[in-house]
């Protein structure tokens, strides 16, 4: 089968998307992007690459430490909030490695390390001040010392970046040492990981989450949670799709940076939607749950009140 593919149209899209992504938010980057006042602590866990999922492990519990160390205040930086969450989702993946219900090992163990390389990348491009930093992490790396975003919101951000962005280059990254997949054995290894998400996710959210949050939550019962695990089925299964085209130009450097410039810009795009909602849904949050208190105590009156016979 030929590929065909449209660098002039490719280009011209990532130039349309950062367009709109700097119309929703024309943020400067911080002087200094790096992680001040501990880019010296962040090269030296950065210098290294992890060789497996423990070395992944550790370095996210370093990593932890110092950004828990960062303005504006001790475990306040937005971005420990995605390092927490990933950092535990690495660990169910770890233990999964551990027992039976997994075909390939070897593939779920590479793809993990080969996953948090891209992680790691993006936080050492950041301290090293680089413009080539993704635009979908610049996105929340700029936010960090932003307490009027939630942290559910930041550890969003870092989901949609490492999912959105990432996860395809970590599976061709992973398909460049072992080979395309050909059969169906690795690809049920690959949800594997949706389903710890979908276990993961709703405690973590409400981990996060503020008061008025909570209340929401509470309003929409179990919404959310199946809101969510759908986002993550769909999303991680364009991220496969998605590998799948990238890997037919890895052979075209040039090409394949355009796809991958498109892909994050497109990524960058949907975060700045994501923190526009989280500023709207923040302004109006306490007078929607403020309603909510009203229409329970209009509806589900408490046990033992009297209530007139007239007003029943």
């Amino acid at each position: 089968m030929t590929t065909t593919f449209d660098r002039e149209s490719v280009r011209g899209s990532a130039e349309t998307l950062k367009d709109k992504r700097l119309e929703l938010s024309a943020l400067a980057i911080p002087a200094g992007r790096g992680w001040d006042p501990c880019r010296d602590r962040m090269a030296e866990v950065l210098a290294t690459q992890p060789a497996g999922i423990t070395d992944v492990i550790k370095k996210l519990d370093t990593i932890q430490a110092i950004l828990d160390d960062l303005p504006p205040s001790p475990a306040a930086n937005r971005v420990a909030a995605f390092n927490s969450l990933y950092n535990r989702i690495t660990r169910r993946v770890d233990g999964a490695l551990r027992g039976d219900g997994v075909n390939q090992p070897n593939f779920l163990e590479l793809l993990d390390v080969q996953f948090a390389k891209r992680y790691f990348d993006a936080l050492e491009l950041w301290n090293q001040d680089d413009e080539d930093t993704p635009d979908v992490w610049e996105v929340l790396f700029k936010r960090g010392k932003d307490l009027k975003m939630s942290k559910l919101t930041a550890a969003m951000l870092g989901v949609n970046a490492h999912i959105n962005h990432d996860l395809s280059l970590a599976l061709i990254g992973t398909w460049a040492d072992l080979g395309a997949p050909t059969d169906d054995l690795i690809h049920p290894d690959y949800l594997l990981v949706n389903q710890i998400f979908y276990e993961e996710i709703p405690p973590l959210r409400r981990g996060f989450s503020t008061r008025w949050q909570l209340e929401i939550d509470e309003f929409v019962g179990p919404l959310d949670d199946w809101s969510q695990r759908m986002l993550v089925t769909v999303t991680r299964a364009h991220a496969w799709d998605q590998a799948r085209r990238l890997w037919a130009l890895r052979d075209d450097p040039e090409d394949f940076e355009q796809a991958r410039r498109a892909m994050d810009r497109a990524a960058s795009l949907v975060a700045e939607f994501a923190i526009v909602g989280d500023r709207l849904i923040t302004t109006t949050g306490w007078g929607v749950t403020g309603t909510w208190h009203l229409l329970r105590r209009v509806f589900h009156p408490r046990t033992g009140r009297h209530v007139p016979h007239g007003r029943r």
